[in-house]
């Protein structure tokens, strides 16, 4: 039976060839480490549980909620923004809750998308950047570039070869999955542009509050008049270990954030109206909550870095995110990073995330994820380095999967 058309225009879903590997190792009693999904793993905050539990018993509060967020949740958003970023918002007119950030991104490519629309796209980029825009009717232009100065030339290069000029622009920095931290210097440069060729900037910060060398990465509505042309995204998810609520936001240009509050009037009726009103008791808080988490996930970083090194693989200490961009050891990388990744499970009992599911460039690297306690990733660490051993002893041995079909 022929596909859907939308659905004939995804590719196949890299991570689940991984997570189909990772179930059977388990089905067959193997302690697989798994430092693949971005899944947080740390308790949620029992302040935060507990405002919950203290709203779910009012029954007020089971009906349907707002879609665009109870005015109590956009005014935290706002307050949050101010005391961080300096950034003064409009909690009515220019910010939205979204039911987490990769929501916010899916809606917004509905809400501003026509058919055939040119949208700029780092690559490797979390993936629905790209194929939100591509499930509604638009067109990526991947640029594979780094926050520094050939961002620019190659974003000029991207308007060039594109016909129609190009809509929008996205910025992930802290980004998932490469952990690299952009400049307000940057975004100035970045903005500036913008508003000379007339695009729009879509930046996913949801990764603001994780971050370990004592530079907070700022936001692009730092700049001035960057509200003309940009719209960013926030998650309640890794900074107050929320994944499973669903909360996240979208704030910035106000006709921006119109379109997106008009296309999800039609969708949903917001996120249930307990967990909106804890997530602004979140927001509303010291920063002791955000500070733990920052903390456990340095401590981990720091872990990773050095039992893996001592391993035999070196791995880029991360500025910034929950996750490290490793490459694939070199004699390695001729597979690929999707056979590198089903190696480490059947061999050594450890899960990362293939780059190749964030991009064609990102096939070089894979994603290590900070969501096992300190003991687990050292036992990774253990189990990695007799895996790189044994392959060193006896390399003829270790078999990539495809080659045995």
């Amino acid at each position: 039976m022929e596909e859907f058309h939308k659905v004939r225009r995804l590719p196949p879903y890299v991570f689940e060839q991984v997570n189909r590997l990772k179930a059977s190792a388990r089905s067959r009693g193997a302690d697989i480490i798994d430092l693949g999904m971005g899944n947080p793993d740390l308790p949620t905050p029992k302040a935060i549980v507990d405002k919950l539990c203290e709203v779910v018993r009012d029954p007020r509060t089971h009906r349907y909620s707002s879609s665009r967020g109870i005015p109590g949740l956009r005014r935290a958003q706002a307050n949050y923004y101010q005391r961080r970023f300096g950034v003064k918002l409009n909690p009515d007119t220019q910010v939205v809750a979204t039911l987490g950030s990769k929501e916010g991104f899916a809606n917004m490519a509905q809400a501003i998308t026509a058919p055939g629309d040119v949208v700029l796209c780092p690559n490797p980029t979390y993936p629905i950047h790209a194929f939100g825009f591509i499930m509604s009717g638009g067109v990526i232009r991947s640029l594979q570039v780094e926050p520094d100065d050939g961002f620019i030339p190659a974003v000029e290069r991207g308007i060039r070869h594109s016909i129609p000029k190009p809509l929008a622009l996205i910025l992930n920095y802290p980004s998932n999955p490469t952990a690299l931290v952009a400049s307000l210097d940057f975004y100035k440069d970045v903005v500036a542009f913008a508003k000379k060729n007339d695009i729009i900037i879509l930046s996913d910060l949801a990764y603001s509050e994780i971050y370990f060398d004592g530079n907070p990465p700022p936001s692009v509505l730092q700049v001035p008049g960057a509200m003309d042309v940009c719209v960013e995204f926030t998650s309640m998810s890794k900074t107050f270990s929320m994944p499973g609520w669903r909360m996240g936001f979208a704030v910035g240009n106000e006709r921006l954030i119109s379109a997106l509050t008009r296309v999800k009037s039609y969708l949903d009726y917001g996120a249930f109206t307990p967990i909106q009103v804890a997530a602004a008791h979140a927001l509303n808080g010291d920063g002791a909550d955000i500070e733990e988490v920052r903390e456990v996930y340095h401590k981990r970083r720091d872990v990773m870095v050095d039992s893996f090194s001592r391993a035999g693989w070196t791995i880029p200490a991360p500025a910034a995110s929950m996750f490290a961009w490793a490459p694939i050891p070199e004699q390695f990388r001729h597979l690929g990073s999707l056979e590198f990744s089903k190696l480490l499970i059947e061999h050594a009992d450890v899960a990362v995330a293939p780059g190749i599911g964030f991009g064609e460039h990102g096939d070089d690297y894979v994603r290590v994820a900070l969501v096992e306690n300190e003991h687990r990733i050292r036992q990774a660490a253990r189990n990695i380095k007799k895996f790189l051993a044994t392959t060193a002893k006896q390399p003829n041995n270790v078999v990539p999967l495809a080659a045995r079909r």
